[in-house]
């Protein structure tokens, strides 16, 4: 694992959004190699998007082929639902970038069948040929993306139930009107995200300084489900400052001087 620590949250985004660039245009995709991405929503990936579409604007990147999978998406609520993911998606990246629309995945919490709608949606992502690198961020509780506390790590696309304090949350988004709050959303698993070949787990704010803790200094817990991802080969977690305050100081200097040989290796020329 490695922790990659930035000053602001908008290092972060700027960061993520040169290392997905950089990894797009390492696979060199094609018509008939595909890069397969998996992206989340949310407020923290927001400066990441922004900047891959200034990048694909500039000539830097494209997307047209690369396809997408998104981690969730709530159930019963419109597609062109403000609060809907796929709203969300189109509105804060697809539609500004040159990705094909047949290539963007998102789960349809609309489908008539929600359990055949899972299990396309794992057969999909085989059918692509896996997920090479699959971008997440985390709640104050250690969540990703609807894998709540308690749930599997092993876990695959479903269908979940959310928590009172999820619901709770998330009736800012509805007008604090705890009715129109979505009871049930369409998540991956957890070893969804573990079956791909790299994890970026984006996290940033003091709020998730614990979260972070349990993830770094702390044994595998289905109660922190980003805590799995200590047991991928390939995890990076990026984080700002403010994250960091939960984690011990020796912890916070070991990673900062990794990061610190591994520039001056780039620097070498050596990887």
């Amino acid at each position: 694992m490695r922790l990659i620590i930035l000053e602001t949250s908008k290092s972060v985004g700027s960061w993520s959004a040169k290392y997905v660039t950089k990894r797009i245009n390492d696979f060199k995709p094609g018509p008939d190699k595909y890069f397969v991405l998996g992206l989340p929503t949310g407020s923290t990936p927001l400066g990441m998007y922004k900047e891959l579409i200034e990048f694909y604007k500039q000539g830097k990147v494209s997307f047209r082929y690369v396809k997408t999978f998104n981690m969730d998406e709530y159930v019963g609520l419109p597609r062109d639902h403000p609060e809907s993911y796929h709203y969300f998606m189109w509105h804060n990246f697809f539609k500004h970038i040159d990705i094909e629309p047949a290539n963007v995945h998102i789960l349809d919490g609309n489908a008539k069948d929600l359990v055949a709608e899972c299990n396309l949606f794992e057969q999909q992502i085989k059918e692509a040929g896996g997920v090479e690198l699959f971008i997440g961020g985390i709640g104050p509780d250690g969540h990703i993306a609807f894998n709540e506390p308690g749930s599997s790590l092993v876990s695959r696309t479903r269908v979940k139930t959310l928590a009172q304090d999820t619901l709770e949350a998330n009736a800012r988004f509805f007008d604090n009107d705890m009715s129109k709050v979505p009871k049930q959303a369409l998540t991956v698993g957890v070893g969804t995200v573990m079956d791909s070949k790299e994890v970026m787990i984006l996290i940033t704010g003091a709020h998730k300084a614990f979260a972070l803790y349990k993830a770094i200094e702390e044994g595998v817990n289905h109660m922190w489900t980003v805590s799995a991802f200590q047991q991928h080969a390939n995890t990076l977690m990026i984080c700002d400052e403010d994250a960091t305050l939960e984690l011990r100081v020796k912890t916070v200097k070991y990673f900062k001087s990794l990061m610190d040989v591994h520039s001056q290796l780039i620097e070498q020329g050596k990887t």
